[in-house]
């Protein structure tokens, strides 16, 4: 399948921008308390997993990078997947893609209305609730509808203001730490780094979200793995740092639930706790704008390939923004996050992260034999030692989906099947209308 080039989308995302959506899309709110919770698990020790895990998702992200670097339109993880393995496969990687991105929304917006509640005890009654959640999201959907410059424009302003504060963590405490709190106690059992590696892993995800729109991204086949690589070039040493300050200023760090809020008042007092708690607000509002921006692009992408009605692959006759996909988008992730009904999101999406992953992984070779026949285009970034990242790749992806609990597979293989309804759905859907037309 060759890159089609233009389309009815604009494009209107750089280099710098793409940075900062990949940025945007990893660094959510688990930094903000992911910290506590992975000392809990190793002490110290948990320093070199941070290390570890960054290799293994830099296994991930080069087969992305690859994958990625021969398409120009918009689709991500589906248009991957519906290229290299047939409609059914890439149908089921779309669904689940955006079903994760609905449901996540609908988690970070009850934590950004539990955040604010601290400030304003009346956000947390009902009333405030709806109409927090309510404000918030029809606010990121109409600037998404305004046009992807907007939005990125949005994103970026996101982007520096949730690494200021951490910058700022990691800058000024690294001169208040105390030697003596990295001295590990006693050596990790492997069952604790394996489930420090598990929450570490999933720290690290969310990159895939920003490969979506690249139908709005200008020359995507060179900017979105310049773009991808970059960005983790910078998460995983700020990942590190900031681990390694939590460490060495705050002793109690195991029980904390806001560790680099408390952390930054130990070494900087009430006004770099202050930023903190400012700096998890912007980061969620900035995830949240990351997935409006991404979640409605598989809709459109889906019904441009006639697996969804047409209606979502209709796009704004000024803004030229799919306005219909996000629309739908929007009002399901409100009605999810008023529901309480989010309650699943981190279960359903760490798995169908990692069959999304899979499916991407897998993509390198078959596209490879492909291109080679002429098939489609050649990649414009070849992965170092293709077969063996791609190998290594899918060992870590199985043993991590070992991991997961059984009631965790159950919930994705429900919502696999909901996705075959919905294909058979459409595809009935489509037949009838053909005669008509």
């Amino acid at each position: 399948m060759a890159s089609r080039g233009e389309g009815p989308l604009l494009r209107g995302i750089g280099r710098g921008s793409m940075v900062a959506l990949f940025i945007n899309a990893v660094v959510g709110a688990g930094i903000f308390g992911l910290p506590a919770r992975v000392h809990e698990l190793l002490g110290p020790w948990a320093l070199l997993a941070y290390v570890a895990c960054a290799l293994l998702v830099l296994l991930v992200v080069l087969c992305f990078a690859e994958v990625g670097s021969r398409f120009e339109e918009t689709g991500g993880p589906y248009l991957y997947a519906r290229t290299a393995f047939g409609p059914f496969v890439g149908f089921q990687v779309g669904w689940l893609v955006w079903l994760t991105r609905v449901t996540a929304f609908a988690a970070l917006c009850n934590l950004l209305i539990d955040y604010l509640a601290h400030a304003w005890p009346a956000v947390a009654s009902t009333g405030g609730r709806v109409a927090v959640a309510s404000l918030a999201t029809l606010a990121i959907a109409a600037v998404n509808i305004r046009g992807v410059r907007t939005a990125a424009i949005v994103a970026n302003v996101f982007t520096i203001g949730k690494l200021v504060p951490l910058l700022l963590f990691v800058g000024v405490g690294m001169f208040f730490v105390e030697p003596a709190l990295y001295v590990p106690e006693t050596a990790p059992s492997v069952g604790d780094f394996s489930s420090a590696m598990l929450l570490l892993v999933f720290a690290f995800t969310g990159f895939e979200t920003a490969t979506v729109p690249a139908g709005e991204v200008r020359d995507p086949r060179r900017t979105l793995p310049f773009a991808i690589l970059v960005s983790m070039a910078v998460i995983a040493p700020l990942y590190l740092l900031i681990q390694a300050v939590s460490i060495g200023t705050l002793p109690g760090l195991a029980s904390s639930t806001t560790p680099l809020a408390d952390a930054a008042g130990r070494f900087a007092g009430s006004l770099g706790a202050g930023v903190i708690v400012l700096g998890a607000l912007v980061s969620i509002s900035g995830t949240l704008n990351g997935l409006v921006l991404a979640a409605p692009r598989i809709l459109y992408a889906m019904a441009e390939q006639g697996q969804l009605p047409a209606v979502f692959s209709r796009t704004h006759a000024r803004y030229r923004t799919p306005h219909w996909a996000i629309a739908l988008t929007a009002l399901c992730m409100l009605a999810l996050t008023l529901s309480g009904s989010f309650l699943t999101a981190v279960a359903l999406s760490t798995i169908t992260r990692l069959l999304a992953y899979a499916a991407t992984c897998i993509a390198v070779p078959v596209l490879r034999r492909r291109a080679a026949g002429g098939g489609m285009a050649p990649a414009a970034f070849s992965v170092p030692g293709g077969p063996w990242v791609v190998g290594t790749a899918l060992l870590v992806i199985a043993w991590l989906v070992l991991h997961a609990r059984p009631e965790e597979l159950r919930n994705v293989a429900i919502a696999m099947l909901v996705g075959a309804l919905l294909m058979g759905a459409a595809a009935l859907a489509a037949g009838r209308a053909s005669p008509r037309a």
